[in-house]
């Protein structure tokens, strides 16, 4: 469905953190509280979240992801939770399970980027997908569990004085989101400078 937004470039994210134990009231989520802070810091256009907190279970997080996208419009989806290797660890699953077209270079980024703090990086099993539907798009991304990982995920590998060595993957997600029909955003560079093609950057408004 084509949502309806409050601005033109108003990005519609939906937030998911999948945990058996905080969706149970176990234990309290720090999965959305720490999408939410990243986004409010490193987004420089509107924006607005739909978040939803589940259980790690393969048939919600398909029907999430698909509510998200198909019936609340979101341009942006990012999950936390459930990338590992354990019994219950299904959302690459779940996801690739609703995708039109794999994106491997997200997941291949985010492995690069956590290799450089930990060597069990290469356990995780984060992937990437474009949703499609008659009208609309959206790009759908499976984070890691923690708040460190994932920041660091998004924003990359900086040296001391702040320098990104190795870019974060959300440095790649408004040209993505460009190409795939939805909202012109921008980020603040401090955190995570946008890329595009000079061809593809808008000029400022007067």
């Amino acid at each position: 469905m084509k949502p309806e937004r409050s601005h033109p470039d108003e990005l519609i994210v939906g937030l998911v953190s999948i945990s058996d134990r905080a969706s149970q009231g176990v234990y309290e989520d720090k999965g959305l509280p720490a999408l939410q802070a990243w986004l409010g810091g490193a987004m420089a256009s509107p924006w607005r979240a739909q978040t939803r907190l589940i259980q790690d279970d393969a048939a919600t997080i398909s029907a999430t992801l698909i509510e998200l996208v198909d019936t609340l419009g979101c341009d942006l989806v990012l999950t936390t939770g459930g990338t590992g290797p354990a019994r219950r660890d299904v959302t690459p699953e779940a996801t690739l399970a609703v995708a039109t077209k794999p994106m491997p270079g997200f997941g291949e980024q985010m492995r690069q980027i956590s290799l450089n703090f930990v060597p069990t990086a290469i356990l995780s099993r984060q992937v990437a997908v474009i949703r499609e539907t008659a009208d609309h798009a959206a790009l759908i991304i499976n984070l890691p569990g923690q708040p460190k990982s994932i920041r660091e995920t998004l924003e990359g590998v900086k040296d001391a004085d702040g320098k990104t060595t190795v870019p974060g993957i959300f440095a790649a997600v408004p040209y993505c989101i460009d190409l795939i029909g939805g909202p012109y955003i921008d980020t603040q560079p401090e955190v995570v400078a946008a890329f595009r093609p000079k061809s593809a950057i808008r000029p400022p408004k007067v």
